[in-house]
C-alpha cells in the first residue's frame, strides 16, 4: 500500500474496498489508510458471497479483457478499463441474466 500511495496526488480522494481479511483489519493498516484520508469500505461481516462476487468480476476483467497486465501509461490503463466496462455492461451477455447484458436488464426494469 505504501508503494501505491507514493503516486497518489494530494487532491485525490480514494476508497479502499476489501474483504475482512486479517491483513486489512490490522491496526497498522487501518491507521495508514486513515492517515492518508482514504475512505475504508469492507464487505459485510461474515458474508462470504459478497467477496466471491467481486473476485469473479476481477477474474473476468483480468482473463477476458486482459486487465491483469502492466500498462505503460495511466491513459492506456484508463482506456482499457473503460473499454472493458463498456463491453461487460453493453455487449457481453450473461448466463445469470438469461443471456442479456446488464444494461438490457437495467433498462427493462427502468422503462
Amino acid at each position: 500500500m505504501k508503494k501505491a500511495l507514493k503516486g497518489k496526488k494530494k487532491s485525490e480522494s480514494l476508497i479502499h474496498h476489501s474483504d475482512r481479511g486479517v491483513q486489512y483489519c490490522c491496526k497498522e493498516y487501518i491507521l495508514l489508510l486513515q492517515k492518508e484520508h482514504i475512505q475504508i469500505s469492507m464487505t459485510q461481516e461474515n458474508h462470504c458471497y459478497e467477496n466471491a462476487h467481486a473476485e469473479r468480476i476481477n477474474g473476468i476483467l483480468k482473463q477476458e479483457f486482459n486487465l491483469g497486465v502492466t500498462f505503460n501509461t495511466e491513459q492506456q490503463a484508463l482506456s482499457a478499463v473503460c473499454s472493458a466496462i463498456k463491453t461487460y455492461n453493453q455487449k457481453r451477455p450473461h448466463y445469470a441474466l438469461n443471456l442479456k447484458t446488464p444494461d438490457q436488464v437495467y433498462f427493462q426494469k427502468v422503462a
